[in-house]
């Protein structure tokens, strides 16, 4: 595959364990590997399923974004706190979907910087790569191997 300067590619393998259990490689040096599960009835809630996974990628997203900028403006960042609360719904199909997130960022910075947190407040979201492709919608390019005889 041959890619412009304004692409890069990454890749995540899964391998199933047991039932819903999957293990992710990341495939990045010294990361250990993560397993996921979906919640009990279906699965045994050994780990995050996709829906966690989403909101902690857009929280995590955001939350980085936040802090470059701050950085960036050399602002006093103590300590970061990010909450992310997802709401599941049901389509016309009766199947779950993820109908909304909404992250709530509570950087710890001091009041003689508050002006670069208000700066910062009204760019950062838009340097989240994850938040932003979520919120546009990514298209999937779906296919599934079959087994050779």
């Amino acid at each position: 595959m041959n890619l412009s300067e304004e692409e890069r590619t990454f890749s995540v393998n899964l391998e199933r364990i047991e039932n819903y259990a999957f293990e992710v490689d990341f495939g990045l040096d010294g990361v250990q590997r993560l397993m996921v599960d979906e919640p009990e009835q279906l699965g045994a809630g050994q780990g995050p399923n996709a829906s966690r996974m989403l909101a902690a990628a857009v929280g995590e997203c955001l939350s980085a974004s936040l802090l470059f900028c701050l950085a960036k403006a050399r602002a006093d960042v103590r300590g970061m706190k990010t909450s992310v609360e997802g709401k599941l719904v049901r389509n016309d199909r009766g199947r779950w979907r993820v109908a909304e997130l909404s992250v709530e960022l509570t950087p710890d910075v001091p009041a003689e910087d508050a002006a670069q947190l208000s700066r910062c407040i009204d760019l950062f979201e838009d340097f989240c790569t994850v938040g932003k492709s979520v919120e546009q919608g990514i298209p999937l390019r779906i296919s599934v191997n079959r087994p050779s005889s």
